[in-house]
């Protein structure tokens, strides 16, 4: 029988009201996406409800994609997945997640990618105001504080008024609500499931709200519910002007290359040095602005794994002649600063201010920023900024406190820039059953897609192929050779 035809063993516990929902057929076609399209994927749309409360009401239609197991005789179900953000659409995620997994895993799953609602083809969200980011860094005095006040204002007016009643349910718990739906829409009893980053959040929030639908669950590069979101800004201060140091040594063993210093301290004076001349003389050029609170997320985007570090490189350079008034290609800019997924600033706005709410106090984010600036000079005045969320409706309904026992696999690198380690052991505390993979002396973001630790990958492909976690939590080192020089 065709997968997606809700003809497996029937759902026995479908929520009132919401049977057509949980039953309704999948209608496969072409996903006219070259990546997909070039991995043998199908994509369809599963239609959800805006509101849970209201099935009779309002409906979103969320894109989904698969890649089916290799094997039906082995199939075991379908493994869904998210690649982070949130704001980042999901659909093309199984084509890398594909090439991690070993043959006998993918011979037992269907590869589910998805966009979440709100983002990408499920409906997106859609802000009057067309800013490439929500996250700036605050400047260096409270006539920049006072800027990104304004614009973080503006932003949120932009995103809620076009459609207040849809920008207020486009949220993590409603995005869990939806990949329940899709559980159920192709019949399974259960869910797989392997998140990146944000996607850990989401992850946690479906175990917290479906433990009995859980199967087997990977969130690599964890957030800690418990400091989601605010917290986990926070915390990416300090972790990055340590990744900035790394990066500052390496370049100085490079100076004959790139001429920023011969010592680490050369470096980061130089870079810091970069950012108050962009202060002074900003550039602006195809949409996009170079000036103190760009800079910093610029530097930010290229830390998150020491591959990039001749990206990162590159990228000093180029930001330096800008703004000692050299003519620089800003399309390549862009393109060097821009993610593998990239986020969806309406979407990451929706659901992060939707999903919890944020301080109103203008004063509270600028005492932060103050308190942190001469030990966090580039990151600090990011990490504690002010955003949309200080501006947004209250959310519909409070933060899902995450603590329960599905079984599930952590995967943790000690200097990652984006979710800082203190965040997995945090996830590992709430998930009391769960094991946690830490990768050692690193500076990555996403263990698993970073294919630099066979340790860590083959614990992920064990765990999806035979449902067994290792005994004890282990540490894992990266492959020799794998990276440049830290």
């Amino acid at each position: 029988m065709p997968v997606g035809s809700a003809t497996a063993d029937p759902v026995d516990d479908i929520p009132g009201g919401l049977e057509s929902f949980y039953t309704q057929q999948l209608d496969w076609k072409p996903c006219n996406d070259a990546v997909l399209d070039g991995a043998g994927a199908q994509c369809a749309g599963v239609v959800v409800p805006l509101d849970y409360t209201r099935p009779d009401s309002r409906t979103l239609t969320v894109a989904i994609s698969r890649i089916p197991a290799t094997d039906p005789a082995r199939r075991r179900g379908i493994m869904l997945s998210n690649p982070g953000g949130p704001g980042g659409p999901g659909l093309s995620m199984i084509a890398d997640l594909r090439d991690r997994l070993t043959p006998d895993v993918r011979a037992r799953y269907d590869l589910i990618g998805m966009d979440p609602r709100g983002i990408g083809r499920s409906d997106r969200m859609n802000c009057a105001l067309p800013l490439p980011t929500m996250l700036f860094s605050a400047g260096f005095d409270a006539f920049g504080y006072a800027r990104d006040a304004t614009l973080a204002a503006a932003l949120a007016a932009s995103c809620v008024a076009p459609d207040p009643e849809k920008a207020r349910f486009i949220t993590t718990r409603n995005t869990a609500r939806d990949m329940d739906v899709i559980r159920g829409a192709f019949g399974e009893r259960e869910l797989n499931y392997y998140g990146d980053s944000y996607g850990t959040y989401l992850g946690a929030v479906y175990t917290q709200m479906f433990p009995q639908h859980s199967d087997r669950i990977v969130l690599d590069s964890a957030i800690d519910p418990d400091r989601y979101w605010i917290g986990t800004y926070q915390d990416m201060g300090a972790v990055n002007e340590a990744g900035l140091d790394d990066w500052a040594n390496w370049a100085a063993r490079h100076d004959a290359d790139y001429h920023f210093g011969s010592s680490g301290p050369q470096v980061r004076a130089f870079v810091e040095d970069m950012i108050r001349r962009a202060a002074r003389h900003p550039v602006i050029g195809n949409g996009y602005l170079i000036d103190e609170h760009t800079v910093p997320m610029m530097l930010l985007s290229l830390l998150s794994n020491p591959k990039k570090n001749t990206n990162l490189a590159e990228l000093v350079r180029t930001l330096a002649d800008a703004v000692s008034g050299l003519p620089i290609d800003m399309e390549q800019l862009k393109a060097k600063i821009s993610g593998p997924v990239p986020l969806d600033t309406s979407g990451m706005a929706a659901v992060m201010c939707g999903d919890k709410a944020a301080p109103r106090d203008l004063a509270w984010y600028h005492r932060n920023i103050e308190s942190v600036r001469a030990t966090q000079p580039v990151f600090g005045a990011f990490a504690n900024n002010i955003t949309a969320c200080a501006f947004w409706p209250d959310p519909i309904e409070p933060p899902t406190a995450v603590h329960n026992p599905t079984p599930a696999l952590i995967l943790q690198a000690t200097r990652d820039t984006r979710t800082a380690y203190q965040q997995g052991l945090g996830l590992h505390q709430d998930l009391t059953a769960s094991r946690m993979i830490t990768l050692a002396d690193t500076r990555v973001h996403g263990v698993l897609g970073s294919n630099i630790s066979h340790c860590a990958t083959d614990a992920v492909n064990t765990y999806f192929r035979d449902g067994t976690l290792p005994d004890t939590d282990l540490t894992c080192q990266r492959d020799p050779n794998n990276l440049p020089d830290q």
